[in-house]
């Protein structure tokens, strides 16, 4: 087959920081996914990318490309509004499991293709597949049935959907690319676009357990994401959120779902409800619905009777008791005073070190392993008074986990007050 372009060409031109045209632009993902483009050319290209950048409109392209690579998924039939949320990752995330039910409760669809945990960050499908019988693969049809009787879904994302994505991804991972912002962006706008929903939220993550560590660059990654998808129609929004402390009390799988389950009804703490009221307000404004009140929906039982439905349809029993971990470790708090600062990264690595998270994809990971937290910055304590709970399997594994603990955790005289605004910004 006579190609188009020449791989070498495209690189130098990156290289040499010029833009590469529509046409390039497509020719190369295509040519990737078809195995014209050797891995080592195409990394060479992404390190060029992630060294010199792409200016907006050849990330739409790259992006569209990704898109045309596979099949694109259509909720047109369903007759009412769908609204999706991609996080970027962090440590105690949960939110996905509350806010999809939330969400239906006032009659929008919510489609929600999550993926698995990764090094220090959870993955919405390990900590569902803790409940009993609970599925992560539905067909198309099963997806679409799900929407259309419960209202939501969260599975995993078909291999039909974005494949260059797929690709690309594992290649970036083992080639130090990850970071570069028009990769990342066009990653997740390509999958988020070709799943078909109609309006898109993005939860973007700033801080030591986030993807991206400082504001800037958490900002440019938003509003590069947020200009993707108006310009492919979906209607987006970003916030930006605070991942410098762990989201709630709990970090692993099981923990992560008996925490949302709590939320659900009713309870749970602060800012993980604030976090799903605030995304539920952002998704059913994005899909038109006015005057809905998530926060009333928590408190009277409808999200939760959702959740039930959803988890149900799905093979898993709502009402089983979830695992539990074999063995315990208490860490205690070194001196009286006040908590100002409890690392995300810290506890997430110690989560991932217990059992919960996985090293590698096809590494296994323990349902009832994590972290249990009993204090959040800005609570008093006293030397002696317990601080967190490790839990595994392998009590083999506490040492490290309590080695990547050894400066989580800062204790300052009383009267010092730690600020901490969960919501830092809204990008539309």
């Amino acid at each position: 087959m006579n190609e188009t372009f020449d791989a070498v060409d495209i690189i130098r031109t990156k290289r040499d920081k010029g833009t590469l045209s529509p046409e390039q632009i497509a020719w190369t993902i295509d040519a990737y996914t078809r195995g014209v483009i050797a891995d080592e050319q195409m990394s060479a290209l992404n390190m060029a990318i992630l060294l010199n950048g792409m200016d907006r409109e050849e990330i739409s392209h790259w992006t569209t490309a990704m898109i045309a690579s596979g099949e694109r998924m259509d909720f047109a039939s369903l007759g009412k509004a769908t609204a999706d949320k991609h996080s970027t990752g962090g440590v105690g995330d949960k939110i996905t499991l509350p806010l999809a039910p939330l969400v239906a409760v006032f009659g929008v669809a919510v489609p929600q293709l999550s993926g698995r945990g990764l090094g220090h960050t959870g993955g919405t499908l390990d900590k569902l597949e803790s409940i009993p019988g609970w599925r992560a693969l539905l067909t198309n049809d099963e997806m679409m049935n799900q929407l259309a009787d419960v209202g939501a879904v969260i599975c995993a994302a078909g291999s039909g959907l974005a494949p260059a994505d797929k690709k690309l991804y594992a290649l970036r991972d083992v080639t130090g690319t990850v970071e570069a912002i028009p990769l990342i962006a066009s990653s997740i706008m390509s999958k988020k676009i070709a799943e078909g929903t109609g309006s898109l939220v993005l939860d973007v993550k700033v801080g030591s357990g986030a993807f991206m560590k400082d504001e800037r660059n958490a900002r440019e990654l938003a509003e590069t994401m947020v200009a993707l998808g108006k310009d492919a129609g979906v209607n987006t929004v970003a916030l930006l959120t605070d991942m410098s402390t762990p989201l709630g009390l709990t970090a692993g799988n099981a923990i992560e779902v008996e925490e949302s389950v709590e939320v659900l009804a009713g309870g749970g703490p602060e800012d993980v409800v604030e976090l799903t009221v605030k995304l539920a307000e952002e998704m059913l404004q994005a899909a038109g619905v006015a005057d809905a009140d998530p926060a009333s929906a928590l408190r009277d039982g409808r999200a939760m009777d959702v959740w039930k439905s959803m988890i149900r349809a799905q093979g898993g029993d709502p009402d089983a008791p979830l695992p539990v971990a074999k063995e315990s470790e208490v860490v205690y708090a070194p001196a009286d005073g006040v908590l100002v600062q409890l690392d995300a990264l810290s506890v997430g690595v110690a989560a991932w070190r217990l059992g919960a998270g996985r090293a590698r994809k096809e590494d296994a990971v323990q349902a009832g392993a994590g972290v249990r937290l009993h204090a959040k910055p800005g609570a008093t304590v006293r030397a002696g008074e317990p601080l967190m709970t490790l839990l595994t399997d392998t009590p083999e594994k506490f040492d490290r986990a309590k080695d990547a603990l050894r400066d989580a955790v800062v204790i300052a005289p009383e009267g010092s007050r730690p600020a901490r605004r969960l919501i830092i910004d809204r990008i539309a």
